[in-house]
């Protein structure tokens, strides 16, 4: 197998044949080409680097990441080799000063001091090492004052010993606390499906975590791999786009007690704007998910990844629910997590639905005739048009407006004015009451306003009923209105109205 992964590459072709009870071969099932993933269901990225040349020494200059992010059989490699070199070489250290002064003949004169007591060869001067290094003490074997250069040897022993403890120690201490391993109780479900949600065609996907442990200010984000030519002809293998689920109103930030769904609305502005059911047999495309957290024991950053190809997509598919109230408590049936059934669903894409809604209500499109704004249908028509790239109404709009004959100019200028006519705002309140009696038809309010707008608004007291002449005080004097009682500047302003 790896003969023929070196001869044929990745994108090897596996062909199995199974035999019967009888001994008859069946016939060979069909080749199935191996889909090569960018990022692996357990989060692994298939990316290897190569041809570094000089760059290999910026490992060195980060030694310490370096070891971290080895494997362990090197982790362990390396940490029992160097605290055997440490040894042997301090070992050998004072091996060499007590053979320098002649401690390893004298070593039984009781009347001899030398720099160690009883050290007298090699295994002697590695046992003093390992007591004083591990701070055993055993009593038996110590420094004496007449050694000034073990006194030094023994300083330099204490400060290397504590940098090579400090440095392998706290590497595998990182090492066995990385978080990594807290992704492997974080579930993704094996399967993406598309289906209607809310009215809208939706991408979705199931999250779930396995411990009661929270994972704090979870975030989850999602990258579309594709692969892509430019108009300039450059041909991207591995472009990266972004599917929004949720950056914009907040739902990307999870609280992850219970398995959620990942909603990505397939819209004019997603990257699946143009994706059917029979475009997804045809299409390559790799959905890359990256759930982010901290965890909340240890307080470190928790990535877990996972990706779904095309053929993971299903195409008019739900997930089951899996949480169900039980007794004073939420359960979650871990069972179902990766379980879906079919609903229906139109296998067309969202273009196409917003085209073909287009072509059967043509005045009612919403992207071409706002609601939010006071446009009439005249206005809403010259937008359709100017969609469509045509000069002219259908037949049809045309006899529907009765306005196929005059300019666009025109026809707005016809339209501001009858709005003016029908404006009750210049009115006297009188009129406008008179106006807003319901059931009472247009023409007929017109007509009756204009009439009474010819007619002069000056009343005489008289016409009015008796009760209103006493009380606006009988006076007859001046011209019989209703302003004997006013002062004489408020009367002049009204006999300038009136006149």
């Amino acid at each position: 197998m790896s003969a023929l992964r070196k001869k044929f590459g990745d994108d090897y072709q596996i062909v199995t044949t199974s035999s019967s009870s009888s001994g008859f071969n069946q016939p060979a099932q069909e080749k199935k080409r191996k889909r090569q993933r960018f990022v692996d269901k357990n989060g692994r990225c298939n990316v290897q680097h190569g041809n570094l040349g000089g760059e290999t020494s910026r490992y060195l200059s980060d030694l310490f990441t370096t070891l971290v992010d080895l494997k362990w059989r090197w982790n362990l490699f390396i940490f029992i080799l160097t605290y055997t070199v440490a040894w042997l070489f301090m070992a050998s250290m004072w091996w060499v000063i007590a053979y320098i002064r002649g401690d390893l003949n004298r070593a039984h004169d009781d009347k001899y001091t030398p720099c160690v007591a009883n050290v007298y060869n090699f295994p002697s001067a590695f046992l003093f090492f390992i007591e004083t290094e591990a701070t055993i003490g055993y009593g038996y074997r110590y420094i004496t004052d007449k050694c000034p250069e073990g006194i030094i040897l023994f300083l330099f022993q204490s400060i290397l010993g504590s940098i090579v403890d400090a440095f392998l120690i706290g590497c595998m201490f990182i090492k066995m606390s990385q978080p990594k391993k807290r992704a492997e109780t974080l579930m993704f479900s094996e399967h993406a499906a598309i289906s209607m949600r809310d009215g809208k065609l939706t991408l979705m996907f199931r999250v779930g975590n396995l411990r009661n442990s929270h994972m704090v200010s979870a975030q989850i984000r999602c990258k579309l791999l594709k692969s892509r030519q430019t108009p300039e002809g450059e041909f991207l293998p591995l472009d990266q786009l972004e599917l929004d689920v949720g950056f914009s109103t907040g739902a990307d930030q999870l609280f992850l007690v219970s398995p959620l769904t990942i909603c990505h609305v397939i819209d004019s502005k997603s990257p699946f704007y143009e994706l059917s059911q029979r475009s997804m047999q045809t299409e390559q495309f790799e959905i890359v998910v990256i759930l982010e957290g901290i965890v909340e024991t240890t307080g470190m950053t928790c990535q877990a990844r996972t990706s779904y190809t095309e053929d993971e997509v299903l195409w008019g598919h739900r997930f089951y629910p899996v949480i169900s109230l039980e007794e004073g408590f939420f359960k979650v049936d871990y069972s179902q997590f990766h379980a879906t059934f079919e609903v229906p669903t139109p296998p067309y894409s969202v273009k196409e639905q917003e085209e073909a809604l287009l072509i059967s209500s043509p005045l009612a499109a919403p992207s071409l005739c706002n609601s939010g704004e006071k446009n009439n249908s005249l206005d809403c028509l010259e937008l359709l048009e100017d969609a469509e790239g045509s000069a002219k109404l259908p037949t049809k709009l045309q006899r529907m407006t009765g306005r196929d004959g005059l300019p666009r100019k025109l026809l707005r200028m016809s339209s501001t004015t009858s709005e003016m006519t029908y404006s009750l705002g210049d009115l006297p309140m009188k009129l406008q009451r008179i106006s807003s009696v319901p059931g009472v038809s247009d023409e007929k309010q017109v007509s009756k306003a204009a009439k009474m707008a010819n007619e002069p608004i000056s009343k005489s007291v008289a016409d009015l009923p008796p009760k209103l002449q006493r009380l606006a005080g009988g006076g007859t004097g001046s011209g019989g209105r209703m302003d004997g009682h006013l002062p004489p500047k408020l009367r002049k302003m009204n006999s300038d109205r009136f006149t």
